[in-house]
């Protein structure tokens, strides 16, 4: 009985790859399917399901209309997260065992109660405490995505009292459907459920390890979780296990300053390593997916951990404890001695008494809480997604995917900020009212690199922000917003960065300028939107080119699909672009490609709105081969690739990547590529 119950724990934990990672899922040539197709489901029950998802569906749209312009239509999405999950399960064949079919319809009577009681101006799941599901419309594509809450008994409604929350990264789960997903949270309260502390169970859109749209769930959540309850901004904590775990080391060392703590088990903390030691794999990158490793290579970023408790765990005999033991090496590197607890004689599990130690650990912490506002700051980032510590940001680089440093912090007996810098070319010091440590009446020292600045004065609420850029060798207060295409947060690439954000596909509606790239640019359309759905878990917004709206520019990266020929949105910004394209050629600096056997694919600010992205022909860049290990499940095309369409599509590659490189801090094609 003992062994059963385990089993169940580890099940809703998430912490068993499912399906996952053996040497027979090397083979490019040989891709299984991910997720797996699903069980035949009766005539009868397809029937039932689809008059329930009908009748539900007719409920909701009712209800938005009802409840247009009151507080409780933002609840609504807590009941399309049933409708979406029998739905989905049903028309995308995602039953995957028998007794799902009575889960869907389960869910379905849930969705259906929660619809009658908002119609009657209620909705009691938003003040029980307990094991709760709910949801958000994610910006990223007008999607719903669910996630579960453990809510402490402590907590009770109207309660001012901030609370610690902890998140909670799942494991490898290739049947970790919305319908598998819910109905566990609704079972299980997980692995850890600290004393008055809301657990945030993420979905994470699937299972790719919080990366891309999966990373921009956590904030999507917490921003959703913080509308209802009172969270204290110091007491977040991340953990996880197995691809949790890896989950748990990006987001603690790329975004460190966010957290009170970080506790995380087994998974991998970068590629090359994990993929040789635990795939058996043998790796030949391209000189580009190495230098794009470093986007998620939590290994590159370890000395970030300065500013972020950190507590690892490993089975002993766990072959992923190679994580920790890569983290341990490279945080040694830096000075940092790792604490790891490992579970003696243990697999990929948590020990007993090792897990109790963890809790111990990571509560003690939590209970201290972040310091918003620490006197030293050591950072280092290889691109500006990530560019943010605690009271310092990066707002430029001299180059992308090389390192960059920053080692900063405030003296009270000189009131000054220092800072010493490596490949940095704009930085900031931002500090939220009541936080700046300095003298208020005295104009603070600015020290960069051994230049001294006298900057301007903090404000009466001790508020703060300066910002400092490079003029040649010389840093000098900015004074204004810089002007002209540069490479910053959020408009810094590559390709897969547009899909972290909101984004629109954009269909092309006339006649391509050959056959062949037309059919090309259909069949790769197809699929990026039906392999956003199966991995990212969303419904991607599809509009036609005549359609776009000066609002659709202005809220939306635009993914154009087609040619100039084809694409009338293209055809407007086809010349402003920095790779030309016409039916004479593809010309990329002053290399030419002919047109009837070329692609481009870029990424480029949007001449009709440089503050969002375009993106030429193509969706996320892994592809099939990558799903069967979430290691491989990085950015795989730069900034821009010239694809040569006489080499077949494969579960690698959208075709032949003749040339790929990387745009300049500018934007500029430059001539190192």
């Amino acid at each position: 009985m003992k062994s059963h119950f385990a089993a169940l724990a580890l099940l809703f934990s998430g912490l068993v790859f499912a399906l996952a990672d053996g040497v027979q899922d090397n083979l490019p040539d040989k891709v299984r399917r991910v997720p797996p197709p699903g069980i035949k489901v009766s005539e009868t029950d397809r029937s039932e399901l689809e008059t329930g998802i009908q009748n539900l569906g007719e409920e909701i749209e009712a209800l938005r209309g009802q409840l247009k312009g009151k507080a409780l239509l933002e609840v609504l999405p807590d009941v399309q997260i049933f409708h979406n999950a029998a739905r989905y399960a049903l028309i995308y064949n995602e039953f995957f065992k028998s007794n799902e079919v009575n889960t869907a319809k389960l869910l379905l009577k849930q969705g259906h109660e929660r619809a009658q009681l908002l119609k009657e101006g209620k909705a009691p799941w938003t003040t029980t405490n307990g094991l709760v599901v709910r949801g958000y419309v994610s910006h990223v594509d007008g999607s719903v995505q669910p996630y579960g809450l453990v809510i402490p008994s402590s907590w009770q409604p109207n309660a001012s009292h901030p609370f610690r929350l902890d998140f909670w990264f799942h494991g490898r789960g290739e049947t970790l459907s919305e319908l598998d997903f819910i109905n566990g949270r609704q079972r299980s309260p997980g692995e850890f459920t600290p004393p008055n502390t809301f657990v945030l169970h993420l979905y994470g859109r699937y299972c790719n390890g919080n990366r891309f749209a999966g990373e921009t769930d956590l904030f999507e959540a917490l921003e959703n979780v913080r509308k209802s309850y009172p969270i204290d901004e110091n007491r977040l904590v991340v953990r996880g296990f197995s691809l949790g775990g890896a989950a748990c080391w990006h987001m603690a060392t790329h975004h460190a300053g966010l957290w009170a703590a970080a506790a995380p088990g087994a998974g991998f903390s970068e590629t090359a390593d994990f993929l040789k030691v635990f795939q058996k794999e043998t790796l030949k990158p391209t000189w580009y997916e190495q230098k794009l490793w470093h986007l998620y290579d939590s290994t590159d970023y370890a000395v970030n951990l300065v500013n972020c408790p950190t507590v690892a765990y490993s089975g002993e005999i766990d072959s992923q404890k190679q994580a920790a033991d890569m983290m341990a090496k490279a945080m040694a590197s830096e000075g940092i001695e790792m604490t790891h607890i490992i579970g003696p004689k243990t697999a990929h599990a948590y020990e007993k008494e090792a897990k109790k130690e963890v809790s111990r650990r990571i509560d003690a912490i939590a209970e201290k809480g972040r310091n918003p506002v620490p006197n030293t700051i050591r950072f280092t980032t290889w691109t500006l997604r990530y560019n943010e510590m605690l009271w310092l940001t990066v707002d430029g680089l001299d180059q992308h995917w090389e390192r960059a440093r920053v080692d900063a912090e405030f003296s009270l007996a000189e009131n000054a900020i220092k800072a010493a810098t490596k490949n940095v070319s704009a930085v900031s010091f931002h500090f939220s009212p009541g936080q700046f440590p300095l003298d208020l009446t005295r104009k603070p020292l600015i020290v960069l690199d051994g230049q001294k600045l006298i900057a301007t004065r903090p404000l009466s609420d001790r508020s703060y922000t300066a910002s400092f850029h490079r003029e040649g060798k010389k840093w000098v207060q900015t004074s204004s917003e810089q002007t002209g295409l540069r490479k910053q947060h959020g408009l810094q690439g590559p390709i897969d960065d547009a899909f972290m954000d909101s984004f629109l596909m954009v269909r092309p509606t006339g006649q391509p300028m050959n056959e062949k790239v037309g059919a090309w640019a259909t069949a790769e359309m197809a699929h990026a939107t039906n392999h956003w759905r199966l991995q990212f878990r969303g419904e991607p917004r599809v509009k036609n080119d005549e359609d776009i709206s000066d609002a659709d520019l202005a809220q939306n990266n635009l993914i154009l699909w087609g040619d100039p020929m084809s694409n009338k949105v293209l055809a407007k910004i086809a010349d402003k672009l920095p790779v030309q394209w016409n039916a004479k050629g593809v010309d990329l600096g002053k290399t030419h490609f002919d047109s009837g056997n070329h692609v481009p694919i870029l990424i480029y600010p949007n001449p009709l709105n440089p503050k969002k992205y375009v993106v030429l022909n193509s969706g996320f860049t892994f592809r099939e081969y990558d799903y069967l290990n979430n290691a491989r499940q990085t950015a795989k095309l730069p900034d821009y690739a010239i694809v040569d369409l006489n080499v077949p599509v494969s579960s690698r590659f959208p075709g032949g990547v003749v040339e790929a490189g990387f745009f300049g801090e500018h934007w500029e094609l430059t001539a190192k590529r």
